[in-house]
């Protein structure tokens, strides 16, 4: 007689919790030190379930296939010398970004969430950490994988490790991600696996992602959504988690909501880099920074606060300000890479204009009053051979590494500027929300590696800019950077299309 099948319920609960061990020679507490570290109290972690009731045989069968039909994709492009096919050579510069920002965040993730899985008492929350760093793990090949193919052709790919490491723009996601990673488990899983994952990931790989599909990279557009079709299970799992926690003792419900408010604002902070690739560096535009935000965070999230209201959670603090912020944002973040150019490691130029009319139809009450005119300006100076690059190095801010690009919001002629005295020493802040998350935890932020700092104490090379690009980031002054026009991705791109 053939053995009866088992139905998904039996066959989760016998590949998680019948795995789990008993604690015959080892205190339980020893054995999951972090599980009091942080206040959570859990009083019954079997309530914990995956919705998927996702086992490690089926997911290395359905991940199998979808990695073969990826793979292929990728093969299919560089055969077919698909980079010819994008929109424009001006596109390829996002991807630079993204593959020296965002990609190594993959790697980052594998790493949090296969130790925080390891901490948690559970065996069910355990083995979905294990599945999800799998995940993160698989992400970072793929996109590396795409990406490689431009490395061919286009300059500015070559040294994305080393770049992340150390270039000062990069300090930002990476600070990030090093903050998460550096606090309990249940912190990283609510800065990641919720608020990132679940709130803000649909900002970065929806719209982006979409944005090259317009401009001819099926490459990313592939990685892209086979990423996107486990996010949506990492977005319920970090649903579950929060859920979970908050179910399990009111206790909890304070603890949650301070990590939100702090990884809600670190995160959009994160994600500025994201609004600028939005509006100014893809040629064929999909949406706006603004319509990205109001369709994936004020409605979407508006609808999940509305329902974690039950739970005692409250909107994230400081999302009004963010609501103002979308207008401003993306215009000032590469207004601020176009006068560092020289210091980046990507081509920045000033829009065409009907670029500039396209952002003022999507902005019509804040472009064209305070932004367009320093486009203007800027393409007088660059018409009389007087490109501008700042000498200047910005002051940064010590919680989330940003320059101080950001303005007031009910007064954006005026720099928001925040600061703190700690242990006799005064440190800078971008925003009040910045400003708060160090005066809670001091002692962390106070070890901040801020480029800018390093650079004036000597540590990052030679005595002036040109030694530091050269020697520390790795950078080919011209070639990796400055201005799109005239560079050799520009004049490579003209041979190869014939124009002159």
């Amino acid at each position: 007689m053939a053995a009866k099948k088992l139905n998904i319920k039996d066959k989760y609960r016998l590949l998680t919790r019948d795995l789990d061990w008993e604690y015959s020679y080892s205190d339980r507490k020893e054995a999951f030190p972090y599980e009091d570290f942080e206040g959570i109290k859990i009083t019954d972690w079997s309530k914990w379930e995956d919705p998927f009731r996702l086992t490690m045989d089926t997911y290395w069968k359905y991940q199998a296939e979808k990695e073969k039909k990826l793979y292929a994709i990728f093969d299919a492009f560089a055969q077919n010398n698909a980079h010819m096919n994008v929109s424009d050579p001006r596109y390829v510069n996002a991807l630079k970004i993204f593959l020296t920002g965002v990609s190594p965040l993959e790697y980052q993730a594998y790493q949090g969430f296969a130790h925080t899985g390891r901490q948690f008492g559970g065996v069910g929350a355990r083995v979905a950490c294990q599945m999800q760093a799998i995940d993160e793990l698989r992400h970072v090949q793929t996109q590396i994988h795409a990406m490689s193919h431009f490395n061919k052709f286009f300059d500015g790919f070559q040294e994305y490790s080393h770049m992340h490491d150390r270039v000062w723009y990069l300090s930002v996601p990476k600070s990030f991600f090093n903050d998460a990673r550096a606090a309990g488990p249940f912190e990283f899983m609510i800065a990641i696996g919720f608020s990132f994952e679940y709130v803000l990931t649909n900002l970065l790989f929806v719209p982006f992602m979409s944005g090259a599909a317009h401009n001819g990279d099926m490459a990313t557009v592939t990685f892209g959504f086979s990423a996107q079709s486990d996010e949506a299970r990492h977005m319920t799992l970090g649903l579950e988690v929060i859920k979970f926690l908050l179910e399990q003792h009111e206790d909890n419900v304070p603890i949650v909501q301070k990590w939100i408010d702090k990884w809600f604002w670190r995160g959009s902070r994160l994600l500025t880099i994201v609004s600028m690739m939005m509006d100014y560096m893809l040629p064929n535009k999909v949406m706006s920074w603004k319509e990205a935000w109001e369709v994936y965070f004020e409605e979407a999230g508006g609808a999940l606060f509305k329902d974690l209201a039950r739970y005692g959670i409250e909107m994230p603090k400081y999302a009004d300000v963010i609501e103002k912020e979308k207008d401003h944002i993306s215009h000032q973040a590469w207004w601020t890479f176009y006068t560092h150019g020289h210091a980046a490691g990507f081509h920045t130029w000033i829009p065409t204009d009907e670029e500039l009319d396209w952002l003022s139809e999507k902005y019509p009450e804040t472009f064209d009053k305070y932004y367009r005119p320093r486009w203007e300006l800027a393409k007088e100076m660059e018409a009389k051979g007087e490109r501008f690059y700042t000498k200047a190095l910005p002051q940064l801010c010590t919680t989330c590494q940003i320059p101080m690009l950001f303005t007031e919001m009910d007064d954006p002629t005026q720099t928001s500027y925040r600061d703190s005295m700690y242990n006799g020493e005064r440190y800078h802040f971008c925003s009040d929300g910045c400003k708060d998350i160090f005066d809670d935890e001091p002692e962390k932020y106070v070890q901040s590696w801020l480029p800018v700092h390093q650079i004036f104490q000597g540590n990052c090379g030679g005595p002036d800019v040109g030694d530091v690009l050269s020697d520390f980031y790795h950078m080919n002054l011209g070639a990796d950077n400055m201005d799109m026009k005239g560079s050799p991705d520009d004049l490579r791109w003209k041979q190869w299309k014939g124009v002159a």
